[in-house]
């Protein structure tokens, strides 16, 4: 079975490392001598080296460390996937660009059109995060005030239209979110392949969405036994429906040469952690399931590091070093390895990894962790035993 790793783009700036909250890559903070796209030239003025200049160094990074494409994030503090994915697309060769974004927000027919077109421009490198939107303040920033059951029904049509647009002429559809009267791509764009759909959320009308439409169900990273029963029932909904469901997982890793150099970058990371960090990294309200589960994961008056360890070598509190999920895993190479492989194990088909800073942990994970998948890792902590 061959397992596709994905890595994660960060089009919200990064920070220089994970011990430090500072974004001094990208302009998401203010310049400063450390920075770089843009950083400071010898007059102190802005040298020209952009942020998408330093995303296509990531992505050259991660392709050339074996990984078949890379996350574009979209959160209201990023750029725009649409626009960052082709223009990511001319500086690699065959790395695929999964587009995150909430279907609410465009019309099927368009994105259909949009996206048959990026198919033709890259030779067929688009890939779909599907997201859905967490409720609360966070949706109301788009203007999004649906219900988060509607979200999903609204979800689950545009895959409707989307595809069946997709399949040729005369579509017509009758939903309560899209009608479409005898549509349908013209014969070129319909030659291209559907774009693989990667479908998050945890709620059950998620659940029965990604029933219908995934081609891989994407989770974030929870303790296993959980993960595993989340997968358990994703798979069996679409197999009811007459399919079958992979899996993936979004994981961030640590991985240093050494156990112990890796908590001990987490350490640093942790006291580093301002009040103002700690109080936004508690959440504000949310109807996202997927939010709530790793909320509930950590403790939230945590003193020490050691207090958000929820499982060896599994940590509770990267959402206290760089926002997004909590979980993430800790470890030494071999180590981090032995947990991809039992996830591997455990129904998971493909990953999105990430780490900080971005551009040198693609090439340190996928030279240093992936090689060590497929039992290699286990056999060296025995013999190490």
């Amino acid at each position: 079975m061959t397992i596709d790793f994905y890595w994660r783009l960060p089009t919200h700036g990064c920070h220089g490392s994970i011990r430090h909250g500072t974004y001094d890559r990208g302009d998401w903070s203010p310049l400063g001598p450390h920075n770089i796209a843009p950083g400071l030239d010898r007059d102190g003025e802005d040298d020209g080296f952009r942020y998408i200049d330093h995303l296509a160094e990531i992505a050259k990074a991660a392709e050339s460390a074996g990984f078949i494409g890379g996350l574009i994030p979209s959160f209201p503090n990023t750029d725009d996937p649409w626009v960052i994915s082709p223009l990511l697309a001319r500086e690699t060769r065959s790395f695929r660009f999964m587009i995150a974004f909430q279907p609410g927000f465009l019309n099927p027919v368009h994105a259909a059109r949009m996206s048959a077109s990026l198919q033709r421009a890259t030779g067929g490198r688009t890939v779909f995060n599907i997201i859905t939107g967490g409720g609360g303040p966070a949706q109301l920033w788009w203007g999004d005030s649906f219900s988060h059951d509607d979200r999903y029904g609204r979800t689950t049509e545009f895959l409707d239209v989307f595809k069946g647009v997709w399949k040729g002429q005369g579509f017509s559809y009758q939903g309560r979110f899209y009608q479409v009267e005898d549509g349908g791509l013209s014969p070129l764009l319909a030659l291209e392949e559907l774009p693989e759909i990667w479908f998050s959320g945890s709620s059950d009308a998620a659940l029965q969405s990604a029933a219908k439409h995934a081609d891989y169900y994407l989770s974030w990273l929870e303790p296993f036994d959980q993960l595993a029963d989340k997968f358990a029932r994703v798979k069996e909904r679409t197999a009811a429906l007459g399919g079958e469901q992979k899996c993936a997982v979004r994981v961030d890793l640590v991985a240093r040469p050494t156990e112990e150099e890796a908590w001990r970058d987490i350490r640093i990371g942790f006291e580093n952690v301002g009040d103002e960090r700690r109080r936004a990294s508690r959440g504000g309200p949310t109807d996202s399931v997927g939010a709530a589960r790793q909320q509930a994961l950590r403790p939230s008056e945590a003193q020490r590091y050691e207090d958000l360890i929820v499982a060896p070598n599994l940590w509770g509190g990267f959402n206290l070093l760089r926002g997004g999920p909590a979980l993430g895993i800790v470890g030494s190479y071999e180590q981090c390895a032995a947990k991809l492989d039992e996830l591997i194990a455990r129904g998971t088909d493909a990953f999105i990894l990430a780490g900080t800073p971005h551009l040198e942990e693609a090439y340190r994970v996928g030279e240093e962790v992936l090689p060590l998948l497929g039992g290699q890792a286990e056999a060296l902590l025995q013999a190490a035993e």
